[in-house]
């Protein structure tokens, strides 16, 4: 049984699925959307949004806690300076997950992630 246990393994070390999640987690942040696999998408949600509630607080202790969990300073920066102003209204739920069906290969659950309200703006100009 797996009362207590939270999070998917995700057949991955703990080293890789954190060093994967800081990836997804980046490319995220600096392109708005991703489409990945339906359970690293579930896994990247809160490892995201807690990072854009950090983000929020905008001092230098949480710029240093985002960095390490992100690894590139441009990447912090944009989440600083862009990602977490245009959320500064909103108490949570800064990701989308919408279904796209299977993949032809494996016939894995592809999903896209996405922040909200920030990719929508791409496709309306």
């Amino acid at each position: 049984m797996r009362h207590r246990k939270k999070g998917r393994k995700l057949s991955r070390t703990a080293s890789h699925r954190r060093a994967m999640l800081s990836g997804l987690a980046q490319q995220l942040f600096l392109e708005d959307r991703i489409v990945t696999t339906l359970a690293k998408a579930k896994e990247l949600r809160p490892y995201a949004e807690k990072l854009v509630t950090r983000a929020k607080k905008g001092d230098l202790h949480s710029r240093r806690e985002a960095l390490k969990k992100l690894k590139k300073k441009e990447v912090v920066d944009r989440l600083f300076q862009e990602v977490a102003p245009s959320f500064a209204d909103r108490n949570g739920g800064y990701t989308r997950i919408v279904k796209l069906g299977f993949r032809k290969s494996d016939a894995a659950d592809i999903a896209l992630i996405e922040l909200v309200g920030r990719g929508m703006q791409d496709e309306e100009s």
